[in-house]
Protein backbone atom coordinates (compact mmCIF):
# COMPACT_ATOMS: atom_id res chain seq x y z
CA UNK A 1 0.00 0.00 0.00
CA UNK A 2 1.35 3.50 -0.68
CA UNK A 3 0.08 6.54 1.22
CA UNK A 4 0.15 10.38 0.02
CA UNK A 5 -0.15 12.55 3.61
CA UNK A 6 -0.06 15.86 3.78
CA UNK A 7 -1.33 17.74 6.58
CA UNK A 8 -3.77 20.14 6.81
CA UNK A 9 -5.47 23.13 8.21
CA UNK A 10 -8.72 21.92 6.31
CA UNK A 11 -9.76 19.35 3.76
CA UNK A 12 -12.88 18.24 1.83
CA UNK A 13 -14.24 16.05 -0.77
CA UNK A 14 -17.24 16.90 -3.28
CA UNK A 15 -19.07 13.88 -5.65
CA UNK A 16 -21.60 15.30 -7.94
CA UNK A 17 -21.44 19.14 -6.47
CA UNK A 18 -22.36 18.11 -3.14
CA UNK A 19 -19.87 18.18 -0.09
CA UNK A 20 -19.20 14.36 1.04
CA UNK A 21 -16.76 15.22 3.78
CA UNK A 22 -14.97 17.46 5.36
CA UNK A 23 -12.26 17.64 8.17
CA UNK A 24 -10.10 20.32 9.89
CA UNK A 25 -7.09 19.97 11.21
CA UNK A 26 -5.29 16.56 10.35
CA UNK A 27 -4.07 14.58 7.33
CA UNK A 28 -5.32 14.10 3.86
CA UNK A 29 -4.88 10.86 2.58
CA UNK A 30 -4.00 9.11 -0.66
CA UNK A 31 -4.53 5.50 -0.33
CA UNK A 32 -3.46 3.49 -3.19
CA UNK A 33 -3.59 -0.54 -2.93
CA UNK A 34 -1.70 -3.39 -5.30
CA UNK A 35 -2.00 -6.52 -5.70
CA UNK A 36 -0.39 -7.95 -3.30
CA UNK A 37 -1.06 -5.81 -0.19
CA UNK A 38 -2.44 -7.99 2.79
CA UNK A 39 -3.96 -7.02 6.20
CA UNK A 40 -0.09 -6.67 7.97
CA UNK A 41 0.60 -3.76 5.13
CA UNK A 42 -2.74 -1.83 6.72
CA UNK A 43 -2.11 -2.61 10.57
CA UNK A 44 1.68 -1.09 9.36
CA UNK A 45 0.50 1.56 8.32
CA UNK A 46 -2.34 2.63 10.15
CA UNK A 47 0.43 2.39 13.44
CA UNK A 48 2.85 4.40 11.36
CA UNK A 49 0.12 6.87 10.32
CA UNK A 50 -1.63 7.38 14.09
CA UNK A 51 1.55 7.85 15.75
CA UNK A 52 4.05 10.06 13.10
CA UNK A 53 5.14 12.96 14.53
CA UNK A 54 4.37 16.03 11.93
CA UNK A 55 2.59 18.54 14.32
CA UNK A 56 4.79 21.37 15.94
CA UNK A 57 5.11 21.25 19.92
CA UNK A 58 5.34 24.34 21.59
CA UNK A 59 8.99 25.35 20.45
CA UNK A 60 8.37 24.50 16.45
CA UNK A 61 9.84 21.05 16.53
CA UNK A 62 8.43 18.46 15.04
CA UNK A 63 7.53 16.57 18.15
CA UNK A 64 3.67 15.33 18.32
CA UNK A 65 0.96 12.88 16.68
CA UNK A 66 -2.57 12.61 14.89
CA UNK A 67 -3.10 11.90 18.56
CA UNK A 68 -1.37 14.03 20.42
CA UNK A 69 -3.42 17.03 18.72
CA UNK A 70 -6.74 15.21 18.22
CA UNK A 71 -6.55 15.74 14.59
CA UNK A 72 -9.03 14.22 12.21
CA UNK A 73 -7.91 12.21 8.66
CA UNK A 74 -9.35 12.72 5.34
CA UNK A 75 -8.95 9.26 3.28
CA UNK A 76 -9.34 8.98 -0.08
CA UNK A 77 -8.79 5.87 -2.44
CA UNK A 78 -6.03 6.64 -5.28
CA UNK A 79 -5.59 3.49 -7.58
CA UNK A 80 -3.28 6.44 -9.32
CA UNK A 81 -0.38 5.87 -7.37
CA UNK A 82 0.47 2.77 -9.05
CA UNK A 83 0.07 4.41 -11.97
CA UNK A 84 3.11 3.33 -14.32
CA UNK A 85 4.84 6.32 -16.71
CA UNK A 86 7.62 4.68 -17.59
CA UNK A 87 6.74 3.67 -21.54
CA UNK A 88 4.37 5.90 -23.40
CA UNK A 89 2.78 8.63 -23.07
CA UNK A 90 -0.65 7.02 -20.91
CA UNK A 91 0.06 5.57 -17.23
CA UNK A 92 -0.50 1.94 -17.64
CA UNK A 93 -2.38 1.17 -13.94
CA UNK A 94 -1.92 -3.00 -13.99
CA UNK A 95 0.24 -2.14 -11.00
CA UNK A 96 -3.29 -1.44 -8.66
CA UNK A 97 -5.36 -4.12 -7.07
CA UNK A 98 -8.78 -5.21 -8.90
CA UNK A 99 -11.41 -2.91 -7.53
CA UNK A 100 -13.24 -5.11 -5.52
CA UNK A 101 -9.79 -6.09 -3.45
CA UNK A 102 -8.26 -2.65 -3.43
CA UNK A 103 -11.73 -1.41 -1.81
CA UNK A 104 -11.89 -4.32 0.90
CA UNK A 105 -8.08 -3.10 2.36
CA UNK A 106 -9.29 0.48 1.64
CA UNK A 107 -11.98 -0.22 3.91
CA UNK A 108 -10.02 -1.98 6.65
CA UNK A 109 -7.74 0.50 6.11
CA UNK A 110 -10.18 3.60 7.24
CA UNK A 111 -11.66 1.30 9.99
CA UNK A 112 -8.19 0.48 11.61
CA UNK A 113 -7.69 3.88 12.34
CA UNK A 114 -11.46 4.35 13.71
CA UNK A 115 -10.44 1.89 15.87
CA UNK A 116 -7.06 3.77 16.89
CA UNK A 117 -9.80 6.63 17.91
CA UNK A 118 -9.05 8.91 15.46
CA UNK A 119 -11.97 10.85 13.90
CA UNK A 120 -11.73 9.68 9.99
CA UNK A 121 -14.14 10.37 6.90
CA UNK A 122 -13.76 9.17 3.17
CA UNK A 123 -14.39 10.02 0.13
CA UNK A 124 -16.36 7.90 -2.55
CA UNK A 125 -14.41 4.45 -3.40
CA UNK A 126 -14.41 4.82 -7.42
CA UNK A 127 -16.08 8.12 -8.24
CA UNK A 128 -14.98 11.23 -9.28
CA UNK A 129 -14.37 13.44 -6.59
CA UNK A 130 -13.11 17.17 -6.13
CA UNK A 131 -11.01 17.38 -3.60
CA UNK A 132 -9.70 20.17 -1.52
CA UNK A 133 -7.06 21.56 0.82
CA UNK A 134 -5.48 23.68 2.67
CA UNK A 135 -2.23 22.37 2.82
CA UNK A 136 -0.56 23.06 6.67
CA UNK A 137 3.54 23.78 5.92
CA UNK A 138 3.30 22.15 3.90
CA UNK A 139 3.81 18.95 5.08
CA UNK A 140 3.68 16.24 2.25
CA UNK A 141 5.01 12.54 3.46
CA UNK A 142 4.58 9.55 1.08
CA UNK A 143 4.46 5.94 2.95
CA UNK A 144 5.17 2.82 1.69
CA UNK A 145 3.98 -0.14 3.49
CA UNK A 146 6.81 -2.12 1.33
CA UNK A 147 9.45 -0.14 2.83
CA UNK A 148 9.51 -1.44 6.10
Amino acid sequence: MKVILQRVKEASVTVDGVKISDIEKGYLLLVGVTHDDTEEDVKYLVNKIVHLRVFEDESGKMNHSLKDVEGSILSVSQFTLYGDTKKGRRPSFIKAAKPEEAKALYDSFNKALREEGIATETGKFGAMMDVQLINDGPVTLILDSKDR
